[in-house]
């Protein structure tokens, strides 16, 4: 039985009509309609909620549907990571920034003559290479998680 003729036949056993169960599960009628025409599938939060109002394992009401399977584990992988992708996109452009910081005070001091100091008391090795090792590690480690959660 693929999930759309789960959830009706589910939904029927109770006595509900198409609105009250929308309206138990916090959705429009058109959505649960959508649903069980298997012209839409439900978010996996959704899902959760409908395996608890009926009763049923989530594994129960997506089995047999391939089609929402797949739906579901692109759904979880997409929702995997979200601050570590964070993290690693904010040292990117922590590391963008500080450069554009650093060639912008240096072009200061070459045409205009001023004596801004780059980074003071920060080691030479550090103020020269901090943005580029943070941007690089920022990029890998976000393209990583993406290439890892957003197949």
């Amino acid at each position: 039985m693929i999930f759309s003729e789960r959830l009706k036949s589910e939904r029927e056993k109770k006595g509900w009509s198409q609105a009250e169960l929308a309206e138990k599960i916090h959705v429009s009628r058109q959505s649960v309609s959508k649903w069980e025409t298997g012209k839409n599938y439900p978010s996996i939060e959704v899902i959760m909620d409908l395996s608890d109002l009926f009763g049923i394992t989530i594994d129960e009401l997506l089995r047999s549907d391939a089609e929402l399977k797949e739906k579901v584990i692109k759904d979880s992988k997409q929702l995997a990571h979200p601050r570590w992708k964070l993290l690693f996109d904010s040292m990117f452009l922590v590391g963008a920034f500080l450069l554009v910081s650093k060639i912008f005070i240096i072009a200061l001091n070459y045409f205009l003559g001023t004596q801004f100091l780059i980074f003071e008391g920060v080691p030479r090795f550090m103020a020269n290479f901090l943005p580029l090792i943070l941007m690089v590690a920022g990029g890998i480690g976000s393209d990583a998680l993406k290439d890892k959660y957003l197949e």
